[in-house]
C-alpha cells in the first residue's frame, strides 16, 4: 500500500497539501494550507496560500520541550512520552486551522511535518556500533551526523485521516549532507529572479540564508545557517526582564541600549562563524549555556542589562552580514526577510545598514506571509517526495546526490 498510496496522491492536480512547522524557540506549531498548482513546484512554482495560522504552546508544554534540548535534564522516557505529544498537537493544529477557515478537511490531500527538532549533531561523533567484529570495526572507524525531530507522525495521519510525510532531515543525512537546511527547495521555488540576485534570510532561533543568484539553476543555491538569529536575544530578554517577557517586542529594548564594541568583538570571534558551508548549527551551540555565559560575563564587567541586549542584536545583524561578506559569490540584489527576527525593527534596520546598497525588506512586500514561509515550505518538500522527485539541494546540505526526502505515512481514509 506504500508504493500505490504515493502514486495515486502524485495523480491530483492541484492538489491541497498542509505544512507543519515548529521551529528552535518551541513556541507553538504553524499550520499551513497551500494549494499546488498543476505544474508542481520549480521556478514558476503555482503555489496559492489558503489558510495560515500558529497555535501556541501551553508554558507546561514549552518547557517540556526545552527539557529535552538539554542533555543535563533531558530523560529517554520523556523523550518517548512528547514525541506523541507531540504528534496529537500537529495533528489538532491542522484539525483546528481548517475548522476556523471552514475548510472540509476532506479536501487536504497531503501533510508535510517538519517535526521539532530536539538534537542535531551535523559535526558528526565518533561511531559505535554492535553486530559481527568486522561490520563494528568498519562502523566504528567512521564520523556519523546525526538529527532526531520528533511530533510523531503516525498520530498524525490517524487522527486527521490524511497521508502525512515526515522526518525529511534524515534521508540528507544518509546521502553525506548535514540534514539542514532544507527549505532552500522551497525558496527557489518560490522567490528566484531570472535578474536580480537574491538572499532569502529566515531568522528564527538560527538564522540561515539561501543564497539564490540571478537566472541560477537548482544546483547554484547556495544555503547554510549563518549562526544564532532570535536564540540569543531571546535569552537575553528572559535576563533583561526577570522572565517576564520571551521576546523584544519590534527590538524596542534593544535600541534603548548602546552596542558594547568589546563584547561584539569577542562574540563575532566565535569559531561557528568561521566555518565554511555548507554547515549547520542550533542549540548544542548558540543555546541556554552560550547565552548565559554571555550575560555573566557582560554582567561581571559592569554592562548595562539593555546594552548587552542591543549587543547581542547586533551580533545577529553583524553575523548575517559578515557571512554574507566571506562565503557568497556576490552580494544580493534584495534580501527577503522571514521567520519572526523580520519583526524586530532594530534588527532589522541594522542589517539594513550592513548590507547597503543591497534592499532589505519583509517577505510580505514580495507576496508571502513571512509568518506562514517555513510551514508553506514543508507543504512543498511534502509535494516533491509524493511526486517521487528529488527535494534536497546538495549544494546547501553537502549531500553526494539529489535524494527524496521524507518518510510516508498512509492516511487512514478508506
Amino acid at each position: 500500500m506504500s508504493e500505490i498510496l504515493p502514486m495515486r496522491l502524485a495523480g491530483r492536480r492541484p492538489m491541497r497539501v498542509a505544512g507543519l512547522m515548529s521551529g528552535t524557540s518551541a513556541d507553538g506549531v504553524d499550520v499551513a494550507i497551500v494549494d499546488i498548482g498543476p505544474r508542481g513546484p520549480h521556478r514558476s512554482a503555482n503555489v496559492t496560500l489558503v489558510a495560515f495560522d500558529t497555535f501556541r504552546h501551553p508554558p507546561a508544554l514549552r518547557q517540556q520541550i526545552f527539557d529535552l534540548f538539554d542533555p543535563s535534564k533531558a530523560r529517554i522516557d520523556a523523550l518517548c512520552h512528547l514525541n506523541f505529544v507531540l504528534g496529537e498537537v500537529f495533528a489538532e493544529a491542522v484539525i483546528r486551522l481548517a475548522r476556523k477557515r471552514g475548510i472540509p478537511l476532506e479536501s487536504i490531500d497531503l501533510i508535510g511535518s517538519h517535526g521539532q527538532t530536539v538534537y542535531h549533531i551535523p559535526e558528526g561523533r565518533p561511531a559505535t556500533a554492535g553486530g559481527s567484529a568486522t561490520a563494528g570495526r568498519r562502523v566504528g572507524r567512521k564520523r556519523l551526523r546525526s538529527t532526531l525531530q520528533i511530533g510523531e507522525p503516525s498520530v498524525i495521519a490517524e487522527r486527521t485521516g490524511i497521508t502525512t510525510v515526515a522526518d525529511f532531515r534524515p534521508r540528507d543525512i544518509a546521502a553525506g549532507g548535514e540534514g539542514a537546511p532544507l527549505v532552500p527547495y522551497a525558496d527557489y521555488a518560490l522567490f528566484s529572479h531570472p535578474h536580480k540576485t537574491r538572499a532569502v534570510q529566515n531568522i528564527g532561533g538560527i538564522a540561515n540564508v539561501t543564497y539564490l543568484p540571478a537566472g541560477g539553476a537548482l544546483s547554484d543555491v547556495l544555503a547554510f545557517d549563518t549562526g544564532p538569529g532570535n536564540m540569543v536575544i531571546d535569552r537575553i530578554v528572559h535576563h533583561v526582564t526577570g522572565g517576564r517577557a520571551r521576546y523584544d517586542a519590534g527590538g524596542r529594548r534593544a535600541a534603548r541600549g548602546a552596542i558594547d564594541d568589546r563584547l561584539l568583538g569577542e562574540l563575532m570571534r566565535h569559531p561557528y562563524l568561521r566555518r565554511r558551508p555548507p554547515k549547520s548549527t542550533g542549540r548544542e551551540i548558540f543555546g541556554t549555556v552560550f547565552s548565559d555565559r554571555v550575560w555573566q560575563r557582560a554582567r561581571r564587567r559592569g554592562l548595562a542589562p539593555l546594552d548587552i541586549l542591543a549587543t547581542v542584536t547586533a551580533f545577529t545583524a553583524h553575523s548575517i552580514a559578515d557571512a554574507y561578506r566571506g562565503f557568497l559569490p556576490s552580494m544580493p540584489d534584495e534580501v527577503i526577510l522571514c521567520g519572526g527576527g523580520a519583526r524586530n525593527t532594530t534588527l532589522a534596520r541594522w542589517l539594513q545598514a550592513e548590507l547597503l546598497p543591497g534592499r532589505v525588506a519583509p517577505m510580505d512586500e514580495f507576496g508571502l506571509s513571512a509568518r506562514a514561509k517555513e510551514a508553506v515550505s514543508f507543504a512543498i518538500l511534502a509535494y516533491q517526495t509524493i511526486q517521487g522527485e528529488p527535494n534536497n539541494v546538495p549544494s546547501a546540505t553537502g549531500a553526494r546526490r539529489p535524494v527524496i526526502l521524507g518518510k510516508i505515512i498512509p492516511g487512514g481514509r478508506r
